[in-house]
């Protein structure tokens, strides 16, 4: 099948693919708690999803005047099923994982939520149902990736995909985040590493809301999984998508919008990402922002040390 060319039919398609419609209508919130601190309040939210299951989320709100410019933070994967939109806060988990309070005291409101199978929403997947911590099977082996790999499986003999659900909550997540009082709807970005660079890749393609995107650790296309045996996470699991369209496609998506690649020599999760940036960079140019298109190369293995952490906060707080 041939493959689509133009930013406007891979966003056509990729939605269709996907069964994803942007969610513009904002859930009803519920504050449950706030905690004041340094140069930041954290607002502790729930708020139900578009299939009615319960989302909990803390939002970063800046003590300086607004509007602030405001930043969706999605956690990454790495098994630890416990933790989500915590570590993204600095409570706990890897400390270059904390994006919030780094951003929230430069003057950007943050919010970040727990994906569907971590922290607050482990569990059986369903539509509308309580999740709720699942466990451990017998023997004591932790039953996380069990119940994370049916999220991914139970939706898909439904006709469902994992890339939906994960997409619609992030997308609804934006809804929260542009309505804030204190932000500036222009100025709404996001921000995910691995798992959650994968979710900013597609939702930045697809809503156009975003209009500034950093993705670390997950500028990979599928070619290249596929060729050199790299793992898929499960919201990639998209029947087909191969034969359609590839992640240079939906950085394309972006322009004339920004983003920001994030990258590592040792990361097999960014294997060929400088052929996506040569990719992408055609349509960049030809739209006349090239500058619009980041990336940032450095050393290590997968998980962010303290010099790719610290390009992400400055290239986030700059805009």
């Amino acid at each position: 099948m041939k493959r689509v060319r133009t930013a406007a039919d891979t966003r056509e398609l990729v939605a269709e693919l996907v069964g994803f419609v942007v969610q513009t209508a904002p859930p009803r919130v519920q504050i449950t708690a706030v905690t004041h601190e340094e140069g930041f309040d954290r607002h502790s939210l729930e708020y139900r999803s578009g299939d009615g299951d319960r989302t909990a989320a803390f939002m970063l709100v800046p003590k300086t005047p607004g509007p602030h410019p405001g930043v969706l933070a999605l956690h990454q994967h790495n098994s630890q099923w416990e933790m989500g939109k915590s570590e993204i806060l600095g409570l706990g988990g890897d400390r270059y994982q904390a994006f919030g309070p780094a951003l929230a005291r430069r003057g950007v409101c943050v919010l970040a939520p727990d994906a569907v199978g971590f922290e607050s929403r482990q569990g059986r997947p369903g539509s509308g149902e309580e999740f709720a911590p699942p466990q451990s099977r017998p023997g004591g082996t932790p039953a996380g990736w069990l119940q994370f790999y049916n999220q991914m499986c139970h939706r898909l003999v439904r006709g469902d995909l994992l890339m939906r659900k994960v997409l619609m909550d992030a997308s609804l997540a934006l809804s929260v985040l542009t309505r804030h009082e204190t932000v500036d709807p222009a100025r709404i970005g996001a921000v995910g590493h691995s798992f959650g660079g994968n979710t900013v890749l597609f939702l930045s393609a697809l809503d156009t809301r975003i209009a500034f995107a950093c993705v670390s650790g997950a500028a990979c296309t599928y070619r290249h999984k596929l060729r050199n045996g790299v793992g898929l996470d499960m919201a990639l699991v998209i029947p087909g998508c191969v034969e359609l369209f590839d992640i240079d496609d939906l950085v394309k998506c972006v322009a004339p919008r920004r983003i920001f690649l994030v990258s590592s020599e040792d990361d097999p999760m960014s294997g060929d990402v400088h052929e996506i940036v040569r990719s992408a960079r055609v349509s960049f140019e030809e739209q006349g922002c090239s500058p619009h298109l980041g990336h940032f190369h450095g050393e290590g293995p997968h998980a962010l040390d303290r010099i790719r952490f610290e390009e992400i906060v400055e290239w986030m707080s700059a805009i």
